[in-house]
């Protein structure tokens, strides 16, 4: 486990915060399809909090496209560096991300984020963020529509239709179960949404979400738990 020092050039207010997003929205690389679904490596990454004590720990997990099994697999724990604001949310998990990324004994290919990567109201979640600053395929599959409209998929797994803001189609609903509430698949970065889409589904051959969320979900949980356990006060380790 990696331990994450504060970020010396972290935002300090929203205003910059969201300045960085402008900067970095116009280097977002939309004309890519990205890798084929099924093919090389694929790396989920996850967060979880421990507000209590100020803590964030990231998991990245990566698993053999083809096959699903984990090749590769590293967490990092920091500080909250960054107060909770919606839209603003990739400020508070990017830094353990990327070190949880850096951790890993491979190259991670495509990168899937539990969160929203155009379906974002400045178009610009985590992982078009993660995306720009690694320059690695990204692609947010999301559990909620976040404030955008769409009607219902068909029934089957492997129907979609456009998550709309207004006119403008931000990701898609897609029914990874029959007859389950839909994910929502948005692009990150130097992904096409009909790829990201089918990353997806390939990604999800038994249950509503990723293999890569899942994974990374728990042991991101476990990471966060041996950190709590070291930070408390009647704790026998010392802090590292």
């Amino acid at each position: 486990m990696t331990t994450v020092p504060m970020p010396a050039d972290r935002p300090a207010t929203e205003e910059q915060a969201r300045a960085v997003q402008d900067a970095l929205r116009g280097r977002v690389v939309l004309d890519e399809p990205g890798p084929p679904p099924g093919t090389g490596r694929v790396t989920g990454v996850d967060v979880a909090y421990d507000d209590e004590r100020d803590l964030v720990a990231a998991a990245a997990v990566t698993l053999d496209a083809a096959t699903l099994e984990v090749v590769a697999e590293a967490t990092a724990v920091g500080r909250v560096s960054f107060p909770y604001v919606p839209g603003l949310l990739a400020f508070r998990e990017i830094p353990t991300v990327l070190a949880a990324l850096d951790s890993l004994s491979g190259p991670p290919g495509l990168v899937v984020c539990d969160g929203y990567g155009l379906a974002h109201p400045r178009r610009f979640g985590l992982a078009s963020h993660l995306g720009v600053l690694t320059g690695l395929p990204t692609v947010g599959v999301a559990k909620n529509p976040f404030t955008f409209a769409y009607d219902d998929p068909a029934r089957q797994r492997g129907s979609a239709s456009p998550l709309l803001a207004g006119d403008e189609e931000v990701g898609r609903a897609l029914r990874t179960r029959d007859a389950v509430k839909p994910v929502f698949v948005s692009v990150g970065h130097r992904v096409s949404l009909d790829n990201a889409c089918a990353h997806t589904l390939a990604l999800t051959p038994r249950y509503r979400l990723p293999e890569t969320t899942r994974r990374a979900d728990a042991l991101c949980r476990r990471a966060l738990q041996e950190a709590t356990i070291r930070h408390s006060p009647t704790s026998r380790y010392p802090e590292s």
